[in-house]
């Protein structure tokens, strides 16, 4: 890919109260679950986007900073401009893999539920929310959902979904996204079921290719050492603790 790629949306989809999923008139062949996408919006800004989708390109946005609202807020025919895929994706390993997604974390989760049914890998995924009104759409495979308030699904957390499935110790691998402390409690479960574990983790990026140091995590860089990591990320000082903002100052996560 050269240093920018244009792309068109195609569609823009209103998943729930904060994200919007689009597709775009590219495809991304080669792109793996969990690597992202640098998107530039001239006059803007350049942020890193995970992939939801390859053939189409998918992008899913929540609509939270002054950047991701202006993204959000685009419409069929708008052109961002993209660089990438950057960064080390999942690596699907067993036959009967969980997926554990907490709000728009879900959304690079169901593009790895796609490439492990292509392999014969039986998925099952938990996507956990707030409420009902910020839940993601289905992955193509056995999804429960959770919501802290009972709105739609299981009431209560991803953990407490983990609980609820029987079997548990049947799963091989699971892959999480989501909020850091959400995850930090999906790999501790991996570990007393036995299961391996891999966590995609989301930090500030500037480079998005380990040059600026904006998403350095311990002595690790987010950008270019992930962003999906194995259990080994739990022994990190900065893990669950600790982020660099916009400014680079570091603040409690």
């Amino acid at each position: 890919m050269p240093i920018h790629q244009v792309a068109k949306i195609t569609k823009a989809e209103k998943e729930n109260e904060l994200v919007t999923t689009f597709t775009f008139d590219i495809g991304l062949e080669g792109a793996l679950p969990g690597q992202f996408l640098m998107v530039w919006l001239p006059g803007n800004d350049e942020k890193p986007y995970g992939i939801a989708g390859i053939s189409p390109l998918k992008i899913s946005v929540a609509a939270r900073g002054p950047f991701s609202k202006k993204f959000a807020s685009l419409k069929v025919g708008r052109r961002v401009w993209l660089r990438g895929p950057y960064g080390k994706g999942f690596k699907l390993s067993g036959k009967h893999i969980l997926l554990v997604g907490g709000g728009y974390g879900f959304a690079p989760l169901r593009f790895l539920a796609d490439e492990a049914m292509k392999r014969g890998i039986f998925a099952t995924a938990i996507c956990g929310a707030r409420s009902k009104g910020l839940l993601m759409a289905d992955a193509k495979c056995e999804t429960i959902l959770a919501t802290d308030d009972g709105s739609a699904g299981i009431k209560g957390n991803v953990i407490d979904a983990m609980k609820s499935i029987s079997g548990q110790g049947k799963f091989d691998t699971i892959y999480t996204c989501g909020p850091e402390r959400m995850m930090a409690a999906v790999a501790y479960e991996a570990k007393k079921a036995k299961a391996d574990c891999q966590l995609l983790l989301e930090r500030y990026m500037k480079c998005g290719i380990g040059i600026c140091g904006h998403c350095c995590m311990g002595e690790k860089l987010v950008c270019s050492d992930g962003p999906v990591f194995g259990f080994e990320i739990l022994e990190n000082p900065e893990f669950c603790k600790t982020f660099l903002n916009k400014a680079g100052k570091r603040e409690p996560l």
